[in-house]
């Protein structure tokens, strides 16, 4: 994966709404902006339950977005990365369709997870207690196999079936999968819900020994194909240091909830911390198409006594002061106020999280590209997006609220605002500067600053950001409180207002 920053986006949601249209943005809207492109799920159908996370079919491209031919030609540009659902398919999808027919007579009967699967011998009220849930209820959907009512496993949404991946038709469909991407010159898989992805009796059916097992025989699979592999797992922050051993790429989920922190409360503490203890083979985020996670801050949800980044009042705090930023839109999208029963995040954009403090933004992602590891930025962030809440009212589901649709007339006028070209200037500041290959070093000063510095191996360039949020405390649109110098070839060069004065790397 290059070390240049990429966007995360779907399909339909820049421009006309295909793949040929985010080519043409991608190559001049975020002309060197953006080198690498995250596309989320694209396939068969893109818009069904859960907004293409429940494939049909996992290895057609859904026509209406175009064809495996525009993948292919976009990855003569971008560095491209796709999401390998690992955990569930449709219950409308053709093999989950046969078994409803044919019962014990479909070849695919073994492919789909049942609660007798992993429980042969019934189950107690303790094994169904203590499987980790990321939602509401036990993961059980009633469905009919050929006149019999079986009671199968859907860990998030009904329409969300679960693979046996210990099966050899479920292993058989993933393969596939992997032999599809390959074909098509994507260079990175997204595990999608791999955590919840290997079952076993007397455990919490997540993030258990098994998963690692299945992890690493993903990954060997996708290296045999040029496949570099990144795991998507919200959990406990410990957990995360300890997947990252073990896989090429992790997220960086606790960064967006510790620089929410920094910036409500003025402390720095916290992310010092963070930053001496995270793994370096990072993919860093602010937004996704998910909420912004607070369990990857906070204490274990299985053992409240292994204490989290923050004590949990303050994971409390920054919650509620979410909610007061967004004068209230963020607490009409999450929880059970939409129908995206999340208990782990909190539904709005990061820009509207942060009041929509223009100074605050840049300075959050100036800090996300200082850290070590591959920075990605969600599309509605990459134009500082505000919270859609006519599109949550039009769905009641509360992810839509950061998932606004862009005509290529709105990417424009967004374009046009300081904000998103100081975050534009940035993001190309990163790709050149030489230093940002270098050797990377931080200090903290107490808890009220963080120094981020980079120096190339050759002393060609390097680059610091100072980080201060108490300075934007009790301000309306914040005081700048980041100060960013680098060295290049014409020399030193100073700013403290990212956006009034955005940074450039000279030739």
């Amino acid at each position: 994966m290059k070390n240049k920053v990429q966007l995360i986006t779907y399909a339909d949601r820049l421009g006309d709404g295909n793949l040929k249209s985010l080519t043409d943005i991608l190559r001049t809207r975020f002309q060197g902006v953006y080198e690498g492109v995250h596309i989320l799920p694209f396939f068969t159908p893109f818009d069904g339950a859960d907004a293409g996370f429940d494939p049909v079919d996992h290895t057609t491209v859904d026509p209406r977005l175009g064809s495996w031919n525009d993948i292919t030609e976009l990855a003569n540009t971008h560095d491209i990365m796709v999401d390998t659902i690992v955990n569930h398919m449709s219950w409308e999808s053709e093999q989950f369709q046969d078994v409803m027919k044919r019962g014990e007579d479909s070849p695919y009967y073994n492919m789909f997870l049942t609660m007798s699967t992993i429980f042969p011998d019934g189950a107690t009220e303790e094994d169904l207690a203590g499987i980790y849930r990321p939602r509401p209820g036990l993961p059980f959907t009633h469905y009919t196999w050929a006149g019999k009512t079986r009671l199968v496993w859907t860990t998030f949404t009904p329409q969300q079936v679960d693979i046996d991946t210990d099966s050899a038709e479920g292993w058989a469909y993933l393969t596939g999968i992997l032999d599809r991407l390959a074909a098509s010159h994507v260079k990175s898989i997204r595990l999608d819900a791999v955590g919840y992805g290997a079952k076993e009796a007397n455990s919490s059916c997540f993030m258990t020994p098994k998963t690692f097992t299945l992890i690493e025989r993903i990954k060997e699979e996708g290296a045999k194909r040029g496949l570099e592999t990144l795991i998507e797992v919200h959990s406990y922050y410990k957990k995360q240091v300890e997947i990252a051993h073990k896989v090429d790429r992790v997220y960086d989920f606790a960064l967006p909830p510790l620089l929410l922190h920094s910036v409500f409360t003025g402390r720095t503490d916290a992310l010092a911390h963070w930053v001496e203890v995270r793994p370096n083979n990072a993919v860093t985020v602010l937004d996704t198409h998910d909420g912004i996670g607070v369990i990857d801050i906070g204490s274990d949800q299985l053992d409240r006594s292994l204490k989290g980044l923050v004590p949990d009042e303050d994971v409390d705090n920054l919650v509620n002061t979410i909610h007061a930023n967004t004068n209230g839109e963020s607490q009409a999208a999450t929880g059970a106020a939409a129908s995206n029963l999340d208990l782990y995040q909190v539904n709005s954009t990061y820009y509207s999280a942060l009041g929509c403090n223009d100074q605050h933004y840049i300075a959050t992602r100036a800090v996300q590209f200082f850290l070590p590891g591959v920075p990605q930025v969600y599309y509605v962030g990459a134009l500082a997006g505000a919270n859609d809440m006519d599109l949550l009212h039009r769905t009641n589901v509360g992810r839509d609220i950061n998932r606004h649709y862009y005509s290529t007339a709105e990417v424009d006028e967004n374009l046009a605002r300081p904000v998103v070209k100081a975050l534009n200037a940035l993001a190309k500041f990163r790709n050149e500067l030489p230093a940002f290959d270098g050797e990377f070093t931080y200090q903290a000063d107490g808890d009220r600053s963080l120094t981020l510095t980079w120096t190339a191996a050759d002393g060609s360039s390097d680059t610091t950001l100072v980080f201060e949020p108490a300075q934007g405390l009790g301000v309306d649109n914040g005081n700048a409180i980041v100060t960013l110098t680098w060295r290049d070839a014409a020399g030193e060069h100073e700013t403290r207002d990212l956006i009034a004065e955005p940074p450039v790397v000279s030739a």
